[in-house]
């Protein structure tokens, strides 16, 4: 299997590796290993599978299909071999002795274009603290020098194989440290983020999260949105997000302010795909930056319809967001992309289901009215009575809402407006 992408002559040339056993689908796995790889640099261009019951305890493969591999290694030019699966530290060892080549598994792989794709501080000491608890378990390996160098921990080289036991304790109490370190960078951190989503919710605002698996459109989705309903022209709350047709494209949850024709607002979140196998340490590093979502009143399951893979995918999330403890939250699952498709759309399924291209603007009018049905479901109209000295009142009630009707008489106005139940609390007193 060779795949093709830019930058093809300088990628390092690399085994595929993985077992078919009797609860993997590998050929959809293996399809997103090569794409995890590609965009990691990497060029996949041989795949190697063997059916077992369960990996093989010291070499994951059986003995036949190491051997062939070694041969492999030999006769290509290729020194990287990436498995399927998160390997032991002496499966890792031993198939690096039979093979002669460097042994990446699915996690080091995902942690890895973590590392290269974080940006914030929180999403990098995030990665540097997942990639330190895999590389503890793991320091008489080759993969550990390259993880070792790129988590700042300096590059002494003790790490190799055969080092010392002396100087392996003095690794591993160095990572420890640096982990305590880290995890009280990441509590302070935290204590601003609460400040800032505290301050976000006294604006009584709904909160709407992306979810769903990288690359099935969120940020697009998000851009499109934010292109027609965002708050002002260079605004923080108009701001784009970064979007790109690549397996982790950004990491960052960003949040941004919508507001409808009819002057309704919610606050949109985007956060970050997820993908299966997800590594356990990273699920949990990642878990407040999916803050938003844990604190949303809606999500929206972004998922790609065109890839024949979709309800994999589906499962990913749903098993994801139960892991990180985000449940019992208001869903509405999205078929995005089926401009690639013979669906039609946009097409609701129900209430909490909808067909859409997030190119399309009749879908996002769509959605934007399926959306609306959610967050909005406890407004009523009422009708206002504001007297001639309450000016400010009336003001205020004009900034956020379109009145459906407005009358004067000789003491004050009477307004015909949606309100919400918290509103209708707050002017109780003018309703008549």
């Amino acid at each position: 299997m060779t795949q093709q992408h830019s930058n093809i002559e300088t990628a390092r040339q690399v085994f595929l590796a993985g077992l078919t056993t009797s609860n993997t689908n590998l050929t959809y796995e293996l399809e997103e290993l090569a794409n995890l790889t590609t965009a990691n640099n990497l060029d996949p261009v041989e795949t190697f599978t063997q059916k077992l019951e369960r990996p093989n305890p010291a070499t994951y493969f059986g003995k036949g299909k190491v051997e062939e591999l070694a041969e492999a290694v030999k006769s290509y030019d290729v020194d990287m071999i990436v498995a399927n699966d998160e390997l032991s530290p002496s499966q890792i060892r031993n198939l690096e002795k039979a093979t002669n080549a460097t042994v990446l598994d699915r996690t080091g792989l995902i942690l890895d274009i973590f590392a290269q794709r974080a940006q914030t501080k929180e999403a990098k000491l995030q990665v540097q603290l997942a990639r330190l608890q895999y590389q503890l378990p793991r320091l008489r390996t080759s993969m550990s020098i390259s993880l070792d160098q790129q988590t700042g921990s300096g590059g002494s080289g003790f790490t190799s194989r055969g080092s010392g036991e002396t100087k392996l304790e003095e690794s591993r109490r160095r990572i420890t440290a640096q982990m305590v370190h880290i995890r009280q960078d990441l509590s302070d951190l935290k204590k601003g983020d609460t400040t800032r989503s505290a301050r976000r919710q006294e604006n009584d605002l709904p909160n709407v999260a992306l979810v769903g698996y990288t690359n099935a459109g969120k940020s697009t989705l998000m851009n499109r949105l934010l292109e027609r309903f965002g708050v002002g022209s260079n605004t923080a709350d108009s701001k784009q997000v970064f979007e790109k047709d690549m397996l982790f494209a950004t990491l960052n949850t960003t949040v941004r302010q919508l507001t409808l024709p009819d002057k309704k607002q919610f606050l949109l979140s985007d956060t970050v795909g997820f993908v299966s196998k997800l590594p356990h340490n990273l699920v949990a590093a990642f878990q407040s930056t999916l803050q938003e979502a844990a604190n949303a009143d809606l999500l929206l399951h972004v998922v790609d319809v065109s890839d024949e893979h979709h309800k994999d995918m589906m499962a990913t999330t749903e098993k994801t967001l139960s892991e990180v403890g985000i449940t019992d939250i208001p869903m509405i699952t999205i078929y995005n992309k089926a401009d690639r498709t013979e669906l039609t759309y946009p097409e609701l399924s129900g209430e909490n289901a909808i067909t859409i291209s997030a190119l399309d603007s009749d879908s996002q009018t769509a959605l934007i009215d399926l959306i609306k049905k959610h967050i909005f479901n406890d407004v009523e109209v009422v009708t206002l009575h504001i007297p001639l000295d309450q000016g400010a009142v009336q003001a205020k009630l004009a900034a956020n809402h379109t009145f459906l009707s407005e009358s004067y008489d000789e003491t004050g106005s009477l307004l015909t407006v949606e309100l919400s139940k918290l509103e209708r609390e707050l002017f109780t007193t003018y309703i008549v």
